[in-house]
């Protein structure tokens, strides 16, 4: 692919290819003198030995162990991303209010969870709740943990994402005689996701890990079955830690290309949306089909 020139660089010169190479190459080598190194460190610690990761070769450590670890953590995952994105829009949207009774409450919950630290949430979501005299389990206080920490910073990138759409967009749909809800709903809302939706989804990868933070109240998410229960079983506290930061990378790696799927639909969708030949165009392609 040959080199562009965007709004903020320039196309590189030979030299600055050639200086980018040279740091590459540098940058290539000390990684690679880096993994040498915790390599032989963890040679020289029987960390590489056979008998500590034949465990991962055996069905039932994945069938008991990781994989009921696994389903947790993305249940937790799942119905907390629900959740704080429920939350998220709706103080984000509160935010913008023009009543102050509404307004300054919103900020307030969205600026108070922002600046609580999340293990101190899940901690106290379960014992907070124990000495009121309710029962609150441990994936209820991951949730709940994940749901006002994620949906606070939601919050502020939907609000973020709607002052971020030219006010003559909504000016054009108040002229058309739309009050303010339906401006927000049918005008605002959908140019604003499409912008959001590369922060909402990286917000979403950090909610995903920090489901691990669960650990604090013993919930059986994968970091609690990877770190404690299979080192427990055999020993082997390392290999365990590396197969499950893998198996987190490929989580993550997944969602992020599910992220650009949706952003490279949404792209399309706009240009099409953008273009009456095109549209046209791609509705004749439509029929030609049926």
């Amino acid at each position: 692919m040959k080199d562009r020139a965007t709004v903020l660089y320039d196309i590189p010169g030979p030299r600055t290819r050639l200086r980018n190479n040279v740091l590459t190459l540098a940058f290539g080598v000390v990684l690679l003198l880096a993994a040498y190194f915790v390599w032989t460190k963890f040679d020289e610690k029987g960390q590489w030995d056979g008998k500590l990761w034949q465990p991962f070769l055996q069905a039932d450590t994945w069938t008991e162990l990781i994989l009921p670890g696994l389903r947790n953590t993305l249940t937790a995952a799942v119905v907390a991303a629900v959740l704080a994105l429920l939350f998220g829009a709706v103080f984000g949207i509160a935010r913008l209010s023009d009543h102050r009774w509404v307004r300054i409450p919103a900020a307030v919950v969205v600026e108070g969870f922002r600046a609580i630290p999340l293990l101190m949430m899940i901690f106290f979501a379960q014992y907070g709740g124990s000495l009121a005299g309710l029962t609150v389990s441990e994936f209820a206080a991951v949730v709940f943990g994940l749901m006002v920490y994620n949906g606070s910073v939601l919050a502020e990138i939907v609000r973020a994402g709607i002052l971020a759409v030219p006010r003559g967009q909504a000016e054009a749909g108040y002229a058309m005689g739309l009050r303010k809800n339906q401006v927000m709903r049918l005008i605002l809302l959908p140019q604003a996701v499409t912008a959001m939706m590369p922060a909402i989804v990286s917000q979403l990868v950090v909610l995903l890990k920090d489901t691990a933070l669960g650990f604090v109240v013993a919930y059986a998410d994968l970091l609690n079955a990877g770190a404690r229960v299979v080192p427990a079983n055999y020993a082997n506290l390392i290999p365990s830690v590396i197969v499950i930061a893998v198996v987190y990378i490929l989580i993550n790696l997944a969602l992020g290309y599910l992220a650009n799927w949706l952003e490279r639909r949404s792209r399309r969708s706009r240009k099409i949306s953008a273009d009456p030949a095109a549209a046209e165009m791609a509705g004749g392609e439509v029929a030609l089909a049926r």
